[in-house]
């Protein structure tokens, strides 16, 4: 294998880090010394990655090998140097390499990170973790760290040495390497002499990585009786188990073992929220151990970020991030599946052809989703807790699976949560299940209402006759509620109705009287709303008495089968061109101001105007002549308080 490195210039160079890694490296060497023995987690988790990556390429090229498959981590120490070094055979970084992964930080939601930082060290130590800290690590310990590697196929003379004090800038140098891999030396900082102590590192090895697969060799140390002390020896012994965690049996690994295990796939500093571990065998054999992270990374919201479940064959890593193990609403699942059935050079192309996979795709999903169920139904409140975390966390991407996925649409049903006029709060804690629980006796249908903002749909016109009436309505202003609704259209035999949509047909909650006085209202203004439809012209496809309405003069709703005034607002925010269709404008036949209209006549048309403005705005929405319509207000207010 050729690299990019071979014009580069022998010469030592001294080069800035990006702004991000020098405010990152600040704000980590100060958060994260309390927990400091994480450096030596992070660095074998590196190493640990590059030799899976090295295993990976010499799939589809032997030579990279160099004549030596057996990988290893080595961890040795120098007391009289104060150094620790961390060395695997792995593989390795070419000069250009260097520079993206030793100087710069390419993450989405980079600056997103640094803005919710607020100097506050105990909550700045958990963001920092979340974000990953990976190779930086290194100078919560030590003052200066050289790197000297070179990447696998490369020739001899195309090592790199980079150094750095983890200041403001780094130098990187060619040089002769004749093997591959990485080698991390930390030159320590005062006071961290007992990290130069064999019997320290191994106990901090077995603690956070005795679940890396690659063995973890250090030089035996024996009790030397003359020089009463322990003397490194020149034999090597493996500290950690060096087997996959995942292909132990269960009740050998601890809570702990999988704790660090999800920390190292999934580059987090948190425990992970839940996680599931299985053997499935049948037509498809494979192991999946998959978990929920406890916080939502921080490109959450890019679709096209890579996932975070890693393929194995036969204990073999295969990829990271294989996309095709899980669908996209899941994206937040971290973890591996290891397949005994796919070839060992399976490519990305090949996946998604795949029965097996497809097989597989399918059994994660369920696990997943049967995960959360059982979180959500809980009776334990410790785990109803852990849900509610979830749901805060990762319920807006839960929710893209209402569209998404066909085959589970019942089960995201049944783990989505609302707020609702029940609490009236922006918690969303209200599931549709409990909500039919609370419906009234004689109510067929689960009501709803979306808007651009809680406060907006909480103060909706359109749920006037439901407070009046004591019916509970879900309150929707995310944006992807719309999608959301537009899928589901009935749970568990309920219809799902928006109160905005269409003529209200509130069935058995309303009585003979009420709906008589409709019929007659509808009568006695006829004349009325045929005459505000011709004042208003283009603007309303139709004006007719309501029952929705207490309290305000009028509100905007759409027609049974066109866009809502909301879903057409977040089209045209996203510079989609929503589908031509005209409200219908509904009259409060008990207002005032309704009934001022009855026998107005020089400013009819003014009124019509302002009272058709008025509910847009109540609905969120956007006046097209503002000016306008201040002027006209301003004009009736005067006429008023003149008459």
């Amino acid at each position: 294998m050729t690299t990019d490195t071979q014009t580069a210039p022998a010469s030592r160079e001294t080069l800035g880090f990006q702004t991000e890694v020098k405010q990152l490296l600040q704000l980590m060497i100060h958060s994260l010394y309390s927990n400091r023995e994480i450096f030596l987690r992070e660095l074998i988790s590196n190493a640990s990655d590059a030799c899976d990556k090295l295993r990976f390429e010499a799939l589809h090229n032997a030579g990279l090998f160099e004549g030596d498959s057996d990988f290893r981590i080595r961890v040795s120490f120098d007391k009289d140097a104060k150094t620790l070094t961390i060395a695997d055979n792995g593989v390795g970084m070419s000069r250009e390499e260097v520079i993206t992964n030793l100087g710069t930080i390419a993450k989405s939601g980079t600056r997103e990170f640094f803005s919710k930082l607020s100097g506050d060290e105990k909550k700045d130590a958990s963001l920092i973790g979340q974000f990953g800290v990976g190779f930086y690590s290194s100078f919560i310990v030590a003052d200066k760290v050289t790197v000297y590697t070179r990447r696998a196929g490369a020739e001899a003379n195309q090592g790199v040495r980079w150094e750095s004090e983890g200041t403001g800038e780094f130098t990187i140098e060619m040089a002769d390497r004749p093997s591959r891999g990485t080698e991390i030396t930390l030159h320590l900082k005062e006071g961290q002499d007992d990290l130069l102590s064999g019997w320290k590192l191994r106990s901090v090895i077995r603690k956070y990585s005795d679940h890396i697969v690659q063995p973890i060799v250090m030089k035996k140390e024996e009790w030397n009786q003359e020089k009463g002390e322990q003397v490194v020896s020149d034999e090597d012994e493996t500290v950690n188990q060096a087997s996959a965690l995942w292909a132990r049996p269960k009740s050998d690994i601890s809570e702990e073992h999988y704790k660090e295990f999800y920390k190292h796939v999934g580059h987090d500093f948190e425990d992970p929220l839940t996680w599931t571990h299985a053997r499935v065998e049948g037509k498809t054999e494979y192991t999946q151990l998959l978990y929920v992270p406890a916080r939502a990374p921080f490109d959450l919201w890019d679709r096209n970020a890579r996932h975070g479940v890693k393929l194995y064959v036969r204990r073999v890593f295969i990829m990271d991030d294989a996309e095709q193990l899980m669908p996209l609403y899941l994206r937040f699942v971290r973890g591996i599946v290891d397949s005994a059935d796919l070839p060992l050079n399976v490519s990305r192309e090949i996946l998604q052809e795949s029965k097996d996979i497809e097989a597989i795709r399918k059994g994660c999903t369920n696990k997943v989703l049967g995960m959360l169920a059982d979180l959500a139904n809980s009776e334990d409140a410790a785990e109803k807790e852990k849900y509610a975390k979830f749901w805060g966390e990762f319920g807006r991407v839960l929710k893209e699976g209402m569209g998404e996925d066909f085959a589970n649409k019942e089960k995201i049903a049944a783990l989505l949560r609302f707020a609702s006029t029940h609490a009236d709060t922006p918690d969303e804690t209200v599931s549709l299940a409990a909500y039919i629980a609370r419906m009234k006796p004689e109510q067929e249908k689960i009501y709803y209402v979306t808007a651009e903002t809680f406060n907006a749909a909480k103060n909706s016109p359109h749920l006037e006759v439901f407070r009046k009436k004591g019916i509970e309505v879900i309150l929707l202003s995310d944006r992807v509620d719309e999608w959301v609704v537009s899928h589901l259209t009935e749970f568990e035999g309920k219809q799902l109705v928006s109160v905005a949509k269409g003529g209200l047909d509130l069935g058995k909650l309303e009585d003979e009287a009420e709906k008589k006085e409709q019929e007659t209202a509808a009568g006695e203004f006829k004349e009325l709303t045929e005459k505000i439809a011709k004042s208003l012209g283009e603007r309303a496809k139709e004006v007719r008495v309501t029952h929705r309405l207490t309290d305000s003069p009028a509100c905007l709703v759409a027609d049974e089968h066109d866009v809502s005034g909301n879903l057409a607002r977040i089209l045209k925010a996203a510079g989609q061109k929503a589908p031509a269709s005209k409200p219908i404008l509904e009259i409060n036949p008990h207002h005032p101001v309704v009934l001022r209209l009855k026998y107005e006549e020089k400013k009819f048309d003014d009124w019509c105007a302002v009272l058709f403005d008025q509910a847009l705005l109540a609905e969120g929405g956007q006046l097209d002549d503002p000016a306008t319509f201040v002027k006209r207000m301003n004009q009736l207010m005067l006429e008023m308080s003149g008459s």
